[in-house]
């Protein structure tokens, strides 16, 4: 990654996002800086320079933009002239080219990217809003002839070094809408958008429940359905993510969805489990067509030091519920791939989910294996437009790796996931220092010293200098060098 690429993505990243950007008000040369700014914040380069003018605005300009610039009301302005100036030397792959549509237990959708089952698709106006954005369909909030009644507040977030929404924590249930009003809300839907895909998320107390959810769903008018067999905030014997951990309930409760429509049928996996292939398998045998995976991981957060409840706090107290966000992306890939990897799993179709912000955590899900791709809580910090940069960053991707539609990605990454004894450990591969690059703030020399083998030292100029006789090839300099001024030199037999 190029300095320019750095110190784009460090102070992009300062940008607000604002719902109606003032910086985009304020150009006197009529760019839509806001939106330039929020591609580059979803790693979109090319639709970034799409929306940039031949030669330079800001060239003799007097940067009204930062003037208007809300974060100057917290701190500092956004440097947008600088940030506009490098995004011009950013290496882009052209407009998308690439066949975006798949085609996911035989349902055709426009692109594999839908709403997951939750607060973010759970009545008319949303999902409407949503489909007329550009998404391909929807896994409607659960449905269910349950009593619901949720708490309040019910979301805490995890942040680190300002960034909020490292991790989300929810402890909402299912949908809290009439049973009769669901159903309403998805003919609404599928008259007013006919070529959207609607998945209709279930859940029910018995065998009985679910076949007739599963038949009132398919009357309603969807077009594939889940069943919910993972939600970590419903008490009660066998329900929840308590039917999840139980190959046995899952079974049942897949065939009794398979009774009562001829409509796809999902399993939606809970994570809080060890060995997620287990499930997946009593699914696909009791007639499930796929499966969806994964939903929130149990979890406490935010402990406050004074009350001592965590977060939610819902008068003076909160409950164990579920974790997503960016930071659960790695859990989920692992899932899916463990599952993609058995032998009775290899081609049962995979809806992932689980951190997916970018079209490069998009990329990273259909390389493990999904056909489609479900996001909820990047929405909840974002909004729904941020699939526009989903759209426009995965299909350049496509289209400048020469793949024609998003089938020819699916998968490509498994062949390369290893056993443990698989791996080379006869040779090692040596950190390699640019110097030019280097900032000489030492961040390598503390980690290596405090945290790894003590093979750097620093020169009179406060620049890394590395033994190789200590050097074991970690590479955990080159993971905390904030310039990225550290790569990848040769690998050698080890001495």
């Amino acid at each position: 990654m190029s300095i320019e690429t750095i110190r784009v993505r460090a102070e992009a990243g300062r940008c607000l996002l604002c719902c109606e950007p003032s910086c985009t008000g304020a150009c006197p040369r009529g760019v839509d800086v806001g939106r330039v700014l929020r591609a580059l914040n979803f790693e979109n380069d090319g639709g970034a320079k799409r929306r940039l003018p031949a030669e330079n605005p800001c060239v003799g300009c007097e940067a009204p933009c930062e003037a208007a610039c809300r974060r100057g009301r917290l701190d500092a302005p956004v440097r947008i002239r600088a940030v506009l100036t490098d995004a011009y030397r950013l290496e882009a792959a052209p407009a998308a080219k690439a066949d975006l549509s798949v085609d996911f237990c035989g349902v055709r959708c426009e692109n594999p990217f839908f709403l997951s089952s939750s607060v973010v698709g759970s009545n008319y106006e949303m999902v409407a809003k949503a489909f007329s954005l550009g998404w391909a369909g929807v896994s409607f909030k659960t449905i269910t002839n349950l009593e619901i009644h949720e708490t309040s507040p019910r979301f805490a977030a995890l942040t680190k070094e300002g960034r909020p929404f490292i991790g989300f924590k929810n402890i909402e249930q299912l949908s809290d809408h009439a049973y009769e009003e669901n159903l309403d809300f998805i003919r609404r839907l599928k008259r007013d958008f006919p070529s959207k895909v609607i998945i209709a998320s279930i859940m029910g107390r018995t065998v009985e429940d679910w076949t007739r959810l599963a038949g009132d769903m398919e009357a309603a008018g969807a077009d594939i359905l889940e069943g919910n067999f993972s939600c970590p905030q419903m008490g009660g014997e066998g329900l929840g993510a308590e039917i999840g951990e139980n190959p046995g309930l899952v079974a049942m409760y897949t065939r009794a969805m398979c009774r009562g429509t001829r409509l796809p049928v999902l399993a939606k996996m809970t994570p809080n489990i060890n060995r997620m292939e287990m499930p997946a398998r009593a699914a696909v045998e009791a007639g499930a067509d796929g499966i969806s995976a994964i939903n929130t991981i149990r979890s406490l957060m935010n402990v406050d030091l004074d009350s001592f409840c965590s977060e939610p706090k819902v008068n003076g107290k909160s409950i164990i519920g579920g974790y997503s966000g960016k930071a659960v992306k790695p859990i989920a890939l692992r899932f899916i791939c463990e599952m993609r990897r058995d032998e009775a799993l290899r081609d049962v179709p995979i809806s992932g989910m689980g951190g997916i912000e970018t079209w490069r955590d998009a990329a990273e899900f259909l390389a493990l294996g999904c056909t489609s791709l479900q996001v909820t809580t990047a929405v909840m910090q974002y909004g729904y437009r941020i699939i526009e940069d989903l759209i426009e960053g995965l299909g350049a991707y496509l289209a400048d790796h020469r793949f024609r539609r998003v089938a020819d990605l699916v998968g490509r990454a498994l062949p390369l996931v290893a056993r443990v004894e698989e791996l080379d450990r006869q040779t090692i591969e040596y950190p390699s220092f640019r110097r030019n690059d280097c900032i000489a703030c030492g961040r390598c020399y503390l980690s290596c010293y405090d945290g790894g083998h003590q093979a750097i030292r620093l020169d009179g100029e406060g620049k890394p200098l590395l033994d190789a006789k200590k050097c074991v090839g970690c590479q955990l300099c080159r993971l905390v060098c904030p310039v990225q001024a550290i790569g990848v030199g040769k690998r050698v037999p080890k001495p």
